[in-house]
């Protein structure tokens, strides 16, 4: 059984003054033209799993214009239980969040019921973009298989703040006072999460292969995606090597004012058929390998949990020629419950449910 999202209600979110959506469990299409609100529809979805949008950082744009919160209801139903989430999101200051009428707190507690995943044309500048986007790839990725490893993240974060504000405040005398104590907390949360980055890519590498070889043409006409995750620190012990590797750039950093060594210098390479993606690949083949990376996602935790996870997929045939577009449209069916946004009826999989946004609202099938 697929874990899946039963319903959703969405109100002055984004355009949509007030929708509802009831959904199946195998492929809905969502057809509208660019703007209409049919992407914000599918951005709904996902916030209600995993309370943030896929597309921006802060909440304020996700409140319609003029209005003071916006409003998201659904039940989400995974390994034969059910939950109806409720979610306040304010433009500023902290939403509020209820799970089967209770307040919740954390966001790992929504988060772990129903695990989805987004890709958009966005996702392009994982593959052509700069290590940045790769690496919150990789924490999204983290997230998302395992939500109660999400402190290691933010951990970091923090002491990575500190200790960059520690080194930029130094007078130049001496060793910036208190500095070691921060090595410490760096190189313990750093090791930390290096090694469940490592893990997630570990976990996505093959199933995005082989997802990107279906794309490119199976093994009569082979193209290769492969994924390797490349750590500012390695070693048996990684503690120690980010300890010795900050001893060792200690100098650099005090002329730079910033922490050279960590996790927020780490990369994904992404190699098609032995060449960087970024550097050599085409167009089709760098849309291929994103929309492959998030199918990769999604095998993980349908690994991890055993049951497949929503999907979501908005334009899922933009920058794809026509032989890997119709290669993407017969894979689908391979999946549990997809909602997948095209801009025209033209790009509709065969048996796919039809719903028709217009002007921020669901129009019909």
């Amino acid at each position: 059984m697929a874990a899946r999202v039963t319903w959703v209600e969405a109100r002055d979110f984004r355009n949509h003054p007030g929708t509802r959506l009831d959904l199946g469990e195998g492929l809905t299409a969502v057809v509208g033209p660019n703007g209409e609100g049919k992407t914000n529809l599918l951005e709904a979805i996902f916030y209600l799993c995993a309370l943030e949008s896929p597309r921006v950082a802060s909440d304020e744009p996700l409140v319609r214009r003029g209005a003071a919160a916006a409003y998201l209801r659904g039940e989400l139903e995974a390994s034969g239980a059910t939950a109806l989430v409720e979610v306040e999101i304010r433009p500023s200051g902290a939403n509020r969040v209820q799970v089967n009428r209770s307040p919740v707190r954390r966001r790992r507690d929504v988060r772990r019921i129903v695990r989805a995943v987004f890709a958009g044309p966005d996702d392009l500048e994982i593959v052509a973009g700069e290590p940045g986007a790769r690496r919150r790839f990789l924490d999204e990725a983290v997230r998302i298989l395992w939500p109660a490893r999400e402190g290691v993240i933010t951990a970091y974060d923090r002491a990575l703040r500190q200790r960059n504000r520690l080194l930029k405040d130094w007078d130049g005398w001496g060793t910036p006072r208190g500095l070691e104590a921060w090595d410490g907390e760096l190189a313990a949360h750093g090791a930390a999460l290096t090694a469940a980055r490592s893990e997630a890519a570990g976990r996505i590498a093959i199933p995005a292969a082989r997802a990107f070889e279906a794309l490119s043409g199976g093994p009569s006409e082979p193209l290769t995606l492969t994924v390797e995750y490349r750590p500012s620190v390695s070693g048996d012990s990684l503690e120690a090597a980010f300890l010795a590797r900050l001893d060792e750039r200690r100098g650099d950093e005090l002329v730079r004012r910033t922490t050279l060594v960590g996790p927020h210098r780490d990369d994904l390479a992404l190699a098609v058929a032995g060449l960087s993606a970024r550097g050599f690949a085409s167009h089709g083949e760098a849309s291929g390998a994103a929309l492959c990376l998030r199918l990769g996602l999604a095998s993980a935790v349908r690994e991890e949990l055993g049951e497949p996870p929503p999907i979501l997929l908005d334009d899922p045939f933009s920058g794809l020629d026509p032989a890997r577009r119709r290669r993407v449209a017969e894979s689908l069916g391979s999946w549990g419950q997809l909602v997948i946004a095209v801009p025209d009826e033209a790009q509709v999989p065969e048996g796919a449910e039809v719903v028709r946004v217009r002007g921020g609202a669901v129009v019909g099938g």
